[in-house]
This record gives C-alpha cells, structure tokens and sequence, in this order.
C-alpha cells in the first residue's frame, strides 16, 4: 500500500488550481491516499518577509507567471483566465475546505471553488459561491457556511496554517510523502511517485 501524500493547498494560489484539479485522479490510479491539507499563504508570505504573493515583488516575473499558468493549464486541458484580482481573498472557502476535509465529496468542493476563481474570475470569499460550490455535496449547505463563519473555524485554520510553517512550507502546493517535502505543480508527479515507492 502506497503512503499517503498530503497535498497543502490555497484557493487563492494560481499553481495550487493546477494541482487541485487532477491530484485526486492521479492519486486513485497509483493507489496513494489523499489527504487534503488547506492552509493560509498570507501568513506565511509575510512571516518570510513579503507582504503578498512574491509574484507581485518584481514585475517580469508576475507577467511571466501568468504566461506559464496559460501553457500549462493548457498542457492539462484545463480552463484558465487571468485573475482581475490577485491575490484573491478565499478565507471562508478556506474553512469550509478544513472542516470538509475528510469528506468523500472534498474533491469535488474544492474542484468547483477553484473554477469558480480561475476559470471564472469570480470572487470566492462569499457564502454565496461557496454554497454554490457545495449544492449536491454537503448534506446541509447553510450549516457548514455558517459553522465556518465561527471563532473555532477561524482558529482551525490558524492553527493549520501555523502547523504548515512548523513544517517548513513556503509556499503552495506543496505536497508531503513519509515526511518528504515537495513543492510546486511541477512536482506533483514526483510526490506520487515517492509514495508509490514508500509502500
């Protein structure tokens, strides 16, 4: 039995979409469990001394992100369009992510609010796409809306994003296999592969 591979994700970071959108496809077919893993980048960014996305800190790397998200969102058939905003606010998404992280239907929630802010640019940090993006799955939508509206959620998500550092993270995704880290889209393949070999 393979290891499982922990995938540390944000809606609001664009190579994150790239890997939301096919990680649990590529973890069923090598036989890796899947543990959902979202946290904050803001926090992080800034305890590292940025104060948002270092994409924004220099402005031919912003442009050339943007090119490359288009080639390979491309590469993977999927839907992109450049965000108008960026970065784009995903807190309540966010703990409804947390509290719903054991959920069979996770993959699909979280499919759905990453199209919303990549495919769509559309605002996510509004109960109104978030109960959108949980109609058919969650057994009771208004509930999980407002339970992640609560103190509890919001220190969940805290402390989840605290622990993210304690592991060393710096950014997202990032993926983690019997304690091996690896970061980026790019190494998603990677990451799978480890945890194929760890069984």
């Amino acid at each position: 039995m393979p290891y499982a591979i922990e995938f540390w994700f944000e809606f609001g970071s664009n190579y994150s979409y790239l890997s939301a959108m096919r990680i649990e496809a590529a973890a069923r077919a090598t036989g890796a469990p899947l543990a959902w893993r979202p946290f904050l980048l803001g926090p992080v960014f800034r305890e590292l001394g940025w104060e948002s996305s270092p994409f924004l800190a220099q402005r031919e790397k912003g442009e050339y992100v943007w090119r490359d998200m288009a080639r390979r969102a491309a590469k993977y058939g999927l839907p992109f369009r450049r965000p108008s905003v960026f970065p784009r606010r995903a807190l309540l998404p966010m703990r409804v992510a947390l509290l719903a992280a054991g959920e069979p239907w996770m993959g699909e929630y979280c499919r759905r609010i990453m199209h919303l802010a990549w495919a769509e640019d559309r605002e996510i940090d509004d109960p109104a796409p978030v109960l959108a993006a949980l109609a058919g799955l969650a057994p009771d939508p208004q509930a999980l809306v407002a339970q992640a509206g609560g103190e509890a959620a919001k220190a969940a998500l805290r402390d989840r994003t605290a622990q993210a550092r304690r592991l060393g993270l710096f950014g997202a995704p990032s993926f983690i296999v019997d304690g091996e880290l690896f970061w980026g889209d790019d190494r998603l393949e990677d990451a799978l592969e480890a945890a194929a070999k760890c069984g």
